[in-house]
């Protein structure tokens, strides 16, 4: 994921892949804010020194996380859809977030989490929240063009609200009923493109009639 807020390549090593790996699990599970930098010290047993020679903020920690999480998305993707072709592409990335719900750590999706918590939409963790967004928009428009969905923009604006939802309503209600929900509003959406291709057919045959 390319963002504004990247100037150079990270440094990697054991303690700051330490420092990211207990910020990842407190941050998703208890929320950003409310986790501060003296507890993913603590946690992670590591030197207040060491934790700014890595990140020289939380801020850019907190971007870290989220740049991390967007490469588990991409990984998870990729993976499930590698093998699809045509509407099993569509059906794939449902499949991908049926099983994000299915986790029993589920809490809900980490960039919703996040942008809840962090309002100014010029600040670097929301343009990372914006630039996952977009790029996952673009990832289910293009499953779209490979179904033949006639408007695919604008099935994948459906499929990301279905998916934005069922990921607050899994978080918060029945994993079981979001999930039931959600599979059945991603078939109606292939289902349009059957729809639409019969109404083309019917309006060949009517066309030919006229002959």
């Amino acid at each position: 994921m390319s963002t504004d807020t990247r100037s150079q390549p990270a440094r990697r090593s054991e303690a700051r892949e330490r420092l990211l790996a207990t910020a990842t699990g407190l941050f998703y599970a208890d929320g950003i804010r409310s986790v501060g930098v003296d507890r993913i010290i603590s946690a992670s047993q590591v030197t207040l020194a060491t934790f700014y020679r890595h990140f020289p903020s939380k801020e850019d920690l907190v971007v870290s996380y989220l740049r991390g999480i967007h490469d588990l998305v991409a990984e998870q993707i990729a993976a499930a859809t590698s093998q699809a072709r045509g509407a099993d592409v569509v059906r794939a990335l449902g499949t991908a977030v049926i099983s994000d719900l299915d986790q029993k750590t589920f809490r809900g999706c980490a960039f919703i989490k996040a942008a809840s918590e962090f309002e100014d939409a010029d600040s670097p963790i929301r343009r990372v929240i914006a630039d996952h967004r977009r790029w996952y928009r673009e990832q289910v428009r293009e499953a779209f063009v490979q179904a033949g969905h006639e408007r695919p923009d604008n099935a994948a604006r459906h499929f990301v609200m279905l998916r934005d939802g069922a990921m607050i309503a899994g978080s918060l209600d029945s994993p079981t009923a979001a999930k039931r929900t959600f599979s059945r509003g991603v078939e109606g959406l292939l289902r349009s493109i059957v729809i639409a291709a019969m109404a083309d057919a019917d309006a060949d045959d009517a066309d030919y009639e006229h002959f």
